[in-house]
């Protein structure tokens, strides 16, 4: 799937919902995930880890909807030619005076 799918899809699944609760509420639920992920990853089974990042990358998408903001151009724009620092394909920011 990629992200582009997903945001229609999560829009489709739930989007008159998390439009009519709004952006405050909805980064709320996007940091309770945020939480249960950190759970997840100190003492989680790889199945819960996976289904916490999920999760994570599900209500991200959420407000990325709700904000009007397509994450695939957000991503392509910020890091498609390389890091948003040094513009490397592999980071060289730190070697940098």
């Amino acid at each position: 799937m990629s992200i582009q799918d997903l945001q229609a899809l999560i829009d489709k699944m739930y989007g008159a919902k998390d439009r009519s609760r709004g952006t405050p509420a909805t980064f709320m639920w996007l940091i309770e995930e945020v939480g249960e992920l950190a759970t997840a990853l100190r003492e989680g089974t790889p199945e819960e880890k996976a289904s916490e990042f999920a999760d994570v990358v599900a209500w991200l998408a959420t407000l990325a909807n709700i904000n009007g903001v397509n994450l695939t151009a957000a991503l392509e724009a910020k890091y498609g030619k390389g890091c948003p620092g040094c513009g490397a394909y592999v980071c060289d920011c730190d070697s940098k005076p």
